[in-house]
């Protein structure tokens, strides 16, 4: 390089520079020579727009001359990088972090190459918006120069002078540079003449076809020109550097020992990778751009597929057995692993990454448990493309199949389905008796006590050491065995509610959407001043005769649900008698369910009814965890162990038989009482989130998957005898019916995220309330935040929400939607979820805006000390 000769910029903007000798320079170009400048600028006064733009700063440049044709500058390339002390400008001209995906960038500064002809005001603008922002930035008059600085320096931005197609022509230019090598991620921009108002603005496709990106109408004010160069660096730019950095990703993929293809939403492949061709034998250029090969394999059917597609369209993996169809015409099994890719509001992509078994660690029995769940597949979505039930049936299959809830005894069962396939019919038939067994809820308790009829001291001591009271016969009744013995012979004959007719009229209105589930809980809560338990039991309780079923009067009840009602705290934002009622009305919309109608004797609906009712009769307003830090009296009284559900049962049975004219139970016998007790009991502490996924699992296990199954299996008998009704006698059995009942109030429990918008929100504010408060208490009282998430000045309520969805609701409300097909829900449900998504990035977007003005002040103030 040249010697650099020392350049002093006087307030009053002259230059002056004392030159080099040319032939000192060691690079000899079409540019001729260069030399090395420093400028300092002092502060202050006057220089233009360095003057405006860096008022009180200081300044020194390192500046590359290239000596040839003389303008006013004397150059005609000016290479500068610029270190600039300034209170008044963001933009620091710094290597900056970029996230992509979950790479962590580091995004080198900016550099720009301005084509101009000439020097004007225009020029200009753009050489004091390059120094003003930091950037690295080359001045260039003409073509040749322009290809040749371009080569060297590989810009990240060309700017070109498009005004006057006299001195050059700026689209020819443009190809010209496109045509060079690592020109495909530098950002080309126009500046074009301003237009007239008088004329019709000039189309910008002849600039695109061109290779341009962006049109830059004439403004040649510096200001302009940076919030141009500013928006080009965190938009085009940036996006063309993580498009440069993905070149990366593919070198990975290329090296990758599993074969990967990548297709879009429409199944159409768009890469695939050197040992994908290896494996199947097809090169690249015969699949891209063409069908997936899954699809066509000879023993995927498409209807397979698109179960499996189903479950992708959620946004979930699936993982499982497939077949390839090679080159050959072979067809390979594989182990094959689909992970869809979200973006731009659904699934735009699926990886699909295939390894065959022999290089698969997981292992022969692995694979055959697969095979097994694969050919189950097959055989449902099969049955269901020959007039099965509707789409929402065949989506609840897949989504039932699809969970992952890897319970041991899940793990278990299907090592024993996978076992069933190649076995001897006697095996078979044996094993399905294992898989009955397993899938009860008492595994290891004897439902069978063989004790001899004479051995008294024997049967004294199973009935008193072994039972929870009567004990009949070597028997004892299990919880889930609900089935009162008297029937409707205590059955009173059904009545009009005459209470229910005294409330007011918009009460009464209200109430006749009480089976909707878009009922307005809410609503109702404003019009009954905060007493809607009572109106809305007398409503459901008359709907499915309960007073009829207990052989009371409605008097009896009334009295009880005010009872119920009253030690409910109305002082808590969420667990009042609010939610009691909001609980009630679901249970109730569910059992208005045909497939519940058929599972359900009348002594299930009537315990699911008083169940949700009582469910959280007296709810202090914090959660159990908070009760066993405290060390509270219902804490000690019932051993940490789901203390809020064991009292809310337990109190409910205190209040109502405290008194006869509250008492439901009163007209049953012994048996009946008990039997009814414990069911309501069973079904309470079954809301106790601590065995959720117990419930879950075993509900998957034990309903979904036999009842599919099931479906399955009377489908494909009807196609030949014309029958259509499938078997439903597994989900009356007492031990199934308890899951169900379990299933249900947890449900009809948590539904608020797939209430109508409004009220589900408003339930989010409420019970974000309430763990507010107690993370208030708790920090009051030195006890440990259980969810320090929780704070009132920090918690983001969208996040809440969707984290609550994702973790508990969503495969919940999936598996009760395979079971009682309740499609308005899960609709309701998905909408709620993309509203929350929706605020909870509004809420990054507002934090991020916050966090750079933060740091923009601070550094302001760091400059001004």
């Amino acid at each position: 390089m040249g010697c650099a000769p020392s350049i002093t910029v006087s307030q009053s903007g002259v230059v002056y520079c004392r030159d080099s000798d040319e032939s000192n320079s060691p690079k000899p170009s079409s540019f001729s020579q260069q030399q090395h400048v420093h400028i300092t600028t002092g502060g202050g006064g006057g220089g233009g727009d360095i003057s405006e733009a860096l008022p009180g700063a200081s300044t020194t440049t390192t500046v590359t001359v290239y000596h040839g044709r003389t303008d006013r500058r004397g150059t005609i390339s000016i290479e500068a990088e610029t270190q600039t002390s300034r209170s008044s400008v963001t933009m620091k001209g710094v290597a900056s972090e970029v996230l992509f995906g979950p790479m962590k960038l580091t995004q080198p500064t900016m550099q720009i190459m301005l084509v101009f002809a000439k020097e004007d005001a225009q020029s200009d603008g753009f050489w004091w918006a390059a120094d003003k922002g930091g950037y690295k930035c080359n001045i260039v008059r003409n073509p040749t120069d322009a290809i040749e600085c371009f080569l060297e320096k590989q810009h990240d931005l060309v700017v070109i002078d498009n005004r006057n197609s006299k001195s050059f022509d700026a689209l020819a230019l443009c190809r010209s540079i496109r045509a060079t090598k690592n020109s495909e991620h530098t950002v080309m921009v126009a500046v074009s003449k301003k237009s007239s108002g008088e004329k019709e603005e000039a189309s910008v496709m002849p600039l695109l076809n061109a290779g341009f990106n962006r049109r830059y109408q004439e403004n040649p004010h510096t200001s302009a020109c940076l919030n141009e160069l500013i928006q080009l660096e965190l938009g085009e730019v940036r996006s063309q550097f993580k498009l440069k950095v993905a070149n990366s990703l593919f070198a990975a993929l290329e090296t990758c020992s599993d074969a990967v293809e990548i297709t879009g939403e429409n199944n159409i492949v768009q890469y695939v990778n050197s040992t994908h061709e290896q494996l199947t034998g097809y090169s690249s250029e015969e699949v891209l751009g063409k069908e997936s090969d899954l699809p066509r394999g000879d023993k995927n059917k498409a209807e397979l597929m698109d179960t499996i597609f189903t479950q992708l369209r959620k946004g979930k993996v699936w993982e499982g057995m497939l077949h390839t169809k090679k080159k050959n015409g072979d067809s390979v099994p594989q182990t094959v692993r689909i992970t869809p890719v979200i973006g731009g509001g659904g699934v735009r992509h699926h990886v699909f990454t295939k390894r065959s078994p022999s290089l698969s660690s997981t292992g022969s029995l692995h694979n055959q448990v697969y095979s097994h769940e694969i050919q189950h597949l097959e055989k449902v979505t099969s049955d269901l493309s020959n007039g099965g039930p509707s789409l929402n049936r065949r989506q609840s299959v897949a989504r039932i199949h699809s969970m992952t809830i890897e319970a041991p005894i899940t793990k278990v069962i299907n090592i024993i389905n996978a076992a069933q396939e190649n076995s001897p019919l006697t095996v078979v038939q044996a094993l399905d008796r294992v898989l009955e067994i397993l899938r009860s809820s008492e595994l290891y308790n004897p439902q069978n006590t063989q004790v001899k009829e004479e051995d008294q001291m024997t049967n004294d001591l199973v009935g008193g050491l072994m039972t929870h009271g009567t004990y009949t016969g070597g028997r004892r009744r299990l919880s889930a065995e609900l089935s009162l013995s008297k029937g409707p012979i205590n059955q009173l004959t059904a009545s009009p509610p005459t209470h229910l007719n005294q409330a007011p009229p918009e009460v009464l209105k209200i109430l006749e959407q009480e089976t909707t589930w878009k009922f307005n809980i809410l609503e109702l809560e404003r019009v009954t001043a905060h007493r809607p338990l009572i109106y809305l039991g007398l409503k459901a309780f008359s709907r499915f005769n309960v007073c009829g079923f207990l052989g009371i009067n409605e008097t009896v009840l009334r009295n009880w649900l005010q009872v119920i009602e009253a030690n409910y705290h109305s002082s808590n934002p969420y667990h009042n008698s609010t939610h009691a009622a909001d609980v009630l009305q679901a249970t109730a919309f569910f059992l208005g369910k045909e497939r519940l109608k058929e599972a359900f004797e009348p002594a299930d609906e009537v315990a699911s009814l008083i169940a949700a009712t009582v469910h959280d009769v007296d709810h202090p307003g914090k959660t159990n965890s908070f009760l066993c830090n405290a060390g509270s009296e219902l804490a000690i009284l019932y051993n940490d162990t789901a203390v809020l559900e064991s009292h809310h049962s337990a109190l409910a049975f205190q209040l109502t038989t405290r008194e006869d004219r509250c008492n439901l139970f009163k007209e049953l016998d012994r048996d009946d009482y008990r039997a009814l007790r414990h069911t309501i009991i069973d079904m309470v502490l079954a809301t106790e989130m601590n065995k959720h996924f117990e419930h879950l699992s075993k509900f998957v296990n034990s309903i979904n998957k036999p009842t599919n199954r099931e479906g399955d299996d009377s489908t494909s008998q009807a196609s030949t005898t014309g029958g259509s009704t499938p078997d439903s006698s597994h989900i009356t059995t007492p031990e199934n019916r308890a899951l169900i009942r379990r299933m249900l109030i947890k449900c009809a429990d948590v539904c608020n995220p797939a209430r109508p918008l409004d009220i589900c929100i408003t339930w989010a504010k409420r019970i974000s309330q309430e763990y507010f408060n107690q993370t208030d208490e708790e920090k009051k009282r030195g006890l440990p935040v259980v969810m320090p998430v929780f704070d009132r000045t920090t918690c983001s309520v969208p996040k809440s929400q969707t984290s609550f969805v994702d973790y508990f609701i969503m495969d919940m409300f999936d598996a009760w939607d395979g079971f009682l097909d309740c499609s308005e829900l899960i609709e309701q449900l998905n909408n709620n979820y993309k509203y929350w998504k929706g605020e909870e990035e509004k809420e990054q977007r507002v934090k991020k805006a916050i966090d750079a003005s933060k740091e923009i002040s601070e550094e302001n103030e760091t400059e001004k000390s």
